[in-house]
């Protein structure tokens, strides 16, 4: 008796969903949040701050490497007049110059990685207001991002919503 009620209630809970969702017209949408972000206006000007500092910490380690290369020259020409003792002290100032090499990629990457995310946050969630405001507007019940997983097949009645949301932007 017990089972009997379980698979009335799956039976009636099946029904239910069914006659909902033929009454429900479902709209589904995607978009390529990757194009979005590329053709949005402050992303050029963020990715132009990003290859100023870039370049700037670039040109910075061009600088460090010379100098060390001189260390090293400069070591390698009068190692044979040295004695032990500077010969070590010279060694070590080579080796301390290589660690501030090492210490200064570590920084500039984190440095770099740091101000993208800073930059691109804003971007992402003024993409992301606009694409929630575009499925609100025009009813849409999902909206899928191409880029954000992996979507197996997409149906023609799936909408691109990349123009909708261009549009609410304001990008041509």
């Amino acid at each position: 008796m017990n089972k009997l009620v379980k698979i009335f209630a799956v039976a009636l809970l099946v029904f239910t969903f069914v006659n909902v969702s033929a009454q429900t017209k479902m709209k589904f949408g995607h978009i390529e949040s990757n194009k979005l972000m590329m053709i949005m206006p402050e992303m050029k000007k963020a990715q132009a701050d990003l290859q100023k500092d870039q370049k700037e910490l670039e040109n910075q380690m061009v600088s460090m490497q010379k100098e060390y290369q001189k260390l090293i020259q400069a070591f390698q020409k009068s190692e044979k007049t040295m004695s032990d003792v500077i010969k070590q002290a010279k060694y070590k100032e080579i080796q301390e110059a290589q660690k501030r090499i090492q210490d200064f990629q570590q920084y500039a990457q984190k440095a770099l990685t740091d101000k993208r995310n800073k930059l691109m946050q804003p971007i992402l969630m003024k993409a992301n207001e606009a694409i929630k405001a575009v499925g609100k507007e025009n009813n849409f019940t999902y909206i899928f991002d191409f880029n954000a997983g992996n979507i197996l097949y997409k149906s023609n009645q799936s909408i691109d919503v990349l123009p909708l949301v261009k549009k609410k932007l304001g990008i041509q």
